[in-house]
């Protein structure tokens, strides 16, 4: 679809500007902040809600980009990045919390396994029946990683939805009633956690043959996202650290079975 060298109409990059691992937060601060944990890392494009960063972990090229808020300039980060060679992918951002009585109450955060395809980019790509399914290694890594920094995330299924508001405050919409039934239906489910950008992610990248899963911190309560990692105690921070020991991991992983 697209030329050698190309350079990508939106996220401005072209082959050999990134790395086959990325990293995906939402907001174009936080690459800063993830950039930081990368070795040597340089500050390639910034174009409108994509910024990109590409540096090394254990000698390999990685890159942080940001993809914005939502499925819609999610996918296009997603297409672009594997159009110049990216093929494994880490998302790493803030969620809510779905149904608090699943597992621990201390969890700070969850490890992305599957998407409740509930938003609308990814139908105009394939039937709903299709599952947004996350890659078994990055998953696995994911697990590893934050049991070896010993961080209590736990793993399950992400509900991606395209509203903010009016879903978290249903009385701002006049489906407000709609909305407070339809977040029944996902705590009797079992859904772990919601966000907004994970099934985009998910779906093409099956559809690619790239590889992907996310880790999501869960915010203070009452706090609405915000901007940067908030300390190096806070739950952002931890996911960051955790995103880039799981990259590390699947470096070696993948050198091992190339021999």
């Amino acid at each position: 679809m697209f030329l050698d060298n190309e350079i990508m109409p939106h996220v401005k990059l072209k082959k050999g500007d990134v790395g086959k691992y990325v990293l995906l937060p939402g907001d174009p601060f936080r690459t800063d902040a993830l950039a930081e944990l990368l070795d040597d890392p340089v500050l390639i494009a910034h174009n409108r809600e994509h910024k990109t960063w590409t540096g090394t972990l254990l000698g390999e090229k990685v890159s942080v980009t940001s993809t914005g808020m939502g499925c819609p300039s999610t996918a296009i980060a997603v297409e672009e990045l594997i159009a110049c060679g990216a093929d494994t992918f880490i998302r790493v951002g803030t969620a809510g919390r779905v149904n608090r009585k699943l597992k621990d109450a201390a969890m700070i955060g969850g490890i992305i396994t599957g998407a409740v395809r509930d938003e609308g980019t990814t139908k105009q790509y394939v039937p709903v029946e299709y599952p947004a399914i996350a890659d078994r290694k990055v998953v696995d890594a994911l697990i590893k990683a934050a049991e070896n920094l010993n961080l209590n995330f736990g793993s399950g299924i992400s509900r991606t939805v395209d509203s903010f508001y009016s879903l978290e405050f249903p009385e701002m919409s006049p489906l407000g009633d709609e909305s407070k039934e339809n977040k029944d239906i996902w705590v009797k489910a079992n859904v772990l956690l919601s966000e907004m950008e994970a099934a985009a992610i998910l779906v093409i990248s099956s559809l690619r043959g790239a590889r992907a899963s996310g880790i999501m911190a869960f915010p203070d309560e009452g706090e609405l996202i915000a901007s940067g990692t908030k300390g190096e105690n806070s739950g952002i921070s931890h996911a960051c650290r955790a995103a880039c020991e799981a990259i590390k991991i699947l470096i070696e992983s993948d050198k091992k079975f190339k021999q």
